[in-house]
């Protein structure tokens, strides 16, 4: 029977078309379905409600399509659901941070949505509940918590909320003493950084388009309008945050694209409030800072002695000041292949992490006698994650530690002393036995030369003879890597017989900035030929039973899974593009759109220069559907998502359905009160991610064998595998 023959009896939405061409480079561009982006985009982002009728009946009457499509596996989802469910704890908490007289950390009550931001006092004493999540979400579609930060004297905290999805945030001022609310803030980025006397504190305002594009300063109890404009950012093609050095000696304001930095610091000892670059803006330099002992600590790549751009990065230590990078001391110097990832900074230790093609590593040094550390995943193949507190004078690095097959453990390791505290286990409450599975490292041979990483998690008992079915993923973005850690969800596919593999493609940062490099702009099109390659080495070494494959991506993975439907669907059983930015060249050739104007450094700028307009027309997803059969594709959009628009995917699947001649399905559902990350809360996540997976056990003809034997296997997580078209 083939995959979702229920919709044998339902006749899948046919979008209007409604022609509409212009002319770019001398090409005339055809539009069918350009008619799908509302004219009042602007207010849908901030307000659902507000979609007009007819776009509104055209995406219900898809999502009508999609659950007549999941229908039958309706239990299916709910078995899933269970288990995914059964595997999270579900009062969890996370370990504290010391913060002056308090410990701050979140917790959940026993099966909340949202979690409680609390304190403790550290001499002992009662704990204190900040912000009730589950109270604040009451009534709500839609909640996320982003900034929570309290004053300098722990008395007041600001907070910020996203109400829509939309990722424009409310701001308010708490009494901690009273638990009262006051001030309310609209449009904000989230961003928050307190004055030192804690009577203002500065944050960031949204523009139009729903780019953070100014600094702003509020005085508590005064209306916004009073507000004052400390910094504004005039072009829009860079992205505006805000944030403290270690000390709180500064705060800093980062303007960036995705490959220039310019950071200018805010003097909180001094009311003049003047705005001051630590470097003149320059294209191509990326730098981060952070301030220590009246030094700025600086992680660069700008050129050395010789004129030479360290592509992996550097670290340098310059007087606050000092412009002339030549007069630095370079405190880490480049290690070509192993890019710089971070630089942090405490009263006594440098701390910086770096990744390569062996893995993450965290790295300390201390600032006095020049002693060193190194950390690395405890796993062959895992991943490593460090974090520091809010207080500079520590010595307390905290380190994560998982495998693909390996829960996490968390610890504090004391860098004076050497000693370690583990601070929490990862408990899976229907428990978990990591000796059942195997985590391998592939490598792919590209045509060019090239080899493409692949982290493939199985259990030990699959067999590797061409017969099991495979979920694999991919993103190659921004320079964003994948992972090697632990995520529970993925054990309801595993279990069931299915290899869950990560193609670690171009454009990603997996083998240093020159992997990133040669997987953007005019070399994009290597990312589709790297997950190509992966999937075939697969099936060609008999990990894999041919037409048994499930291509998964999210955002600009999801860009990658249209790229790969065009060009080989019919190496897949079936495709799953969620938040999609699969109408790329429209997109980025409109500058209106909140994210283009800073996208055009990692895809071109195709308004200016023809050679971009060519090479992103010839992948761009939509531009490039052609008559002929395509997998089964399951395609997900959110109605407020301001990264990546939902007339993208919509776009795509009528254009996809208008055009190809057989194969199929194609189900789009667009969450109608949500945005690029999907449903909030814990639960409700889970709803998405089991629908992804009754779709691949659908297209593979697993289903069967779960139902037969779903109660023996282990139970699920809370955590999704996304992408961000624009950077987390």
């Amino acid at each position: 029977m083939p995959p979702f023959a229920a919709l044998a009896h339902h006749r899948a939405p046919r979008a209007a078309r409604k022609p509409t061409r212009r002319m770019v480079h001398g090409v005339t561009l055809h539009d069918d379905y350009a008619w799908l982006r509302a004219k009042n985009w602007q207010a849908v982002i901030e307000d659902p409600e507000k979609v007009p009728a007819d776009i509104a009946r055209y995406l219900r009457a898809e999502n009508r399509y999609a659950a007549a499509g999941f229908r039958p596996m309706k239990a299916l989802q709910k078995q899933l659901i269970a288990e995914m469910r059964g595997r999270m704890v579900e009062d969890e908490s996370a370990p504290p941070w010391r913060d002056g007289p308090f410990l701050y950390y979140e917790r959940y009550r026993k099966g909340a949505q949202y979690t409680l931001c609390c304190r403790k006092p550290v001499e002992g004493g009662r704990e204190q509940i900040m912000l009730d999540g589950p109270k604040e979400a009451r009534g709500l579609d839609y909640f996320d918590i982003g900034g929570i930060v309290v004053s300098p004297d722990h008395r007041l905290m600001a907070w910020a909320a996203d109400l829509t999805g939309s990722e424009s945030y409310v701001i308010r001022v708490r009494e901690l003493g009273t638990g009262i609310d006051h001030d309310r803030l609209e449009r904000t980025s989230g961003d928050i950084v307190w004055g030192r006397d804690g009577r203002f504190f500065y944050y960031i305002e949204l523009d139009a388009s729903q780019r953070p594009y100014r600094v702003m300063r509020h005085r508590l109890g005064e209306p916004q309008e009073a507000d004052a404009e400390i910094y504004r950012e005039a072009d829009s093609g860079w992205f505006v945050g805000l944030d403290r050095t270690q000390d709180d000696r500064y705060a800093f304001i980062d303007i960036h694209d995705h490959e220039t930095t310019e950071v200018l610091l805010l003097d909180l000892d001094d009311p003049r409030e003047v705005p001051v670059p630590v470097f003149p803006r320059e294209a191509g330099i990326e730098y981060e800072i952070d301030h220590h002992e009246g030094r700025l600590i600086i992680r660069t790549n700008h050129a050395d002695k010789n004129g030479r751009k360290p592509e992996d990065y550097r670290i340098l230590a310059l007087p606050v000041g000092e412009t002339d990078t030549e007069k630095a001391e370079v405190l880490v110097d480049e290690m070509p292949g192993r890019a710089i990832q971070s630089v942090n900074v405490l009263k006594n230790w440098l701390i910086w992490s770096t990744l390569g093609e062996d893995g993450p590593a965290i790295h300390a040094r201390n600032w006095r006698d020049g002693t060193e550390k190194l950390f690395r995943p405890r796993a062959v193949i895992g991943d490593i994650s460090g974090a520091i507190g809010p207080e500079y004078d520590s010595a307390i690095v905290r380190l994560t530690f998982s495998s693909p097959a390996e829960p996490e453990v968390t610890l504090d390791h004391n860098l004076d002393s050497g000693e370690e505290l583990i601070l929490k286990r990862q408990e899976v409450p229907s428990g978990h036995d990591a000796a059942r599975y195997t985590v391998e490292r592939a490598h792919a041979p590209t045509p060019d030369g090239e080899t493409v990483p692949i982290t493939i998690l199985r259990l030990a008992s699959t067999p590797l003879n061409g017969s099991a079915p495979c979920l694999l993923y991919g993103y190659g973005a921004y320079g964003y890597a994948m992972d090697a850690d632990f995520e529970t969800d993925r054990l309801s596919l595993v279990d069931r017989g299915f290899i869950y593999a990560i193609a670690h493609i171009r454009g990603g940062m997996e083998k240093g900035f020159r992997w990133y490099r040669e997987g953007k702009r005019e070399k994009k099109i290597n990312s589709f030929r790297d997950f190509l390659a992966a999937a075939d080495f697969l099936v060609q070494k008999g990990h894999v039973a041919p037409r048994r494959l499930v291509a998964h991506g999210v955002s600009a993975g999801g860009m990658l899974m249209g790229g790969i439907a065009n060009m080989a669907g019919d190496r897949f059983a079936g495709i799953v593009a969620e938040v999609p930015f699969v109408d790329s060249l429209n997109t980025i050739l409109d500058p209106n759109l909140p994210l283009t104007p800073p996208e055009w450094v990692e895809w071109g700028n195709p308004i200016e220069d023809v050679k971009a307009f060519e090479a992103m027309r010839a992948y761009s997803p939509y531009d490039n559907i052609a008559a002929k059969e395509y997998p089964p594709m399951f395609i997900v959009g959110g109605l407020t998502d301001p990264r990546v628009t939902y007339w993208e995917p919509a776009k795509f699947v009528a254009k996809l359905r208008a055009t190809m001649t057989g194969g199929g399905p194609i189900l789009f559902r667009t969450n109608m009160g949500a945005g690029h990350d999907g449903a909030s809360g814990r639960y409700r996540q889970l709803d998405d991610v089991a629908r992804v997976y009754a779709f691949a056990l659908e297209v593979t003809g697993t289903v069967p064998a779960l139902e037969s034997k779903g109660q023996e296997f282990a139970r699920g997580s809370r955590r999704r595998a996304s992408g961000n078209r624009s950077g987390p």
